[in-house]
């Protein structure tokens, strides 16, 4: 297995990388870390990151999985968009400052026009999260926004 620094794999930049690294992944599944320092974008004043901040780090975990697949079969990395959240729940109304979170994406569907599903979920000492992702990542983002910008929809 390939493990590529997780600034490789998202296509994100800068401070809105919020996940530190991928630590194991395979065909269906990835596992990536973060851990809450104070002072991070969408950290409170004290310094922890808010429940809901988990569904970002969910996402960029099943994004990076994506980047992962891509590097394996020297592809580039692609834009991919979350389309909903099924059930989130975290036990925690804060990621507190020092946790060190594992953060689990597994795919459950996948299909050829880009559309997949995954289960994921976050642990900590204290603290668990869980959801269904949908996302969706076009074969070709280029010829998608082309499309879309001259009001053409999709199927």
């Amino acid at each position: 297995m390939n493990i590529w620094p997780i600034g490789e794999l998202l296509p994100h930049a800068g401070g809105m990388i919020m996940l530190d690294a991928m630590i194991e992944a395979d065909e269906e599944r990835i596992m990536c870390t973060r851990t809450i320092r104070p002072g991070g974008l969408l950290n409170d004043a004290d310094g922890h990151l808010p429940a809901w901040c988990g569904v970002e780090l969910m996402a960029q975990c099943v994004a990076a999985w994506a980047g992962w697949q891509a590097k394996r079969e020297q592809r580039p990395v692609r834009l991919g968009f979350l389309l909903g959240t099924r059930h989130y729940r975290c036990d925690v109304d804060a990621f507190r400052a020092g946790s060190e979170l594992v953060i689990e994406a597994v795919r459950s569907f996948h299909d050829d026009n880009g559309m997949a599903m995954f289960l994921c979920r976050i642990d900590a000492a204290g603290t668990h999260a869980e959801a269904g992702l949908t996302v969706f990542s076009p074969p070709d983002s280029d010829a998608f926004f082309a499309s879309t910008a001259q009001g053409q929809t999709h199927a």
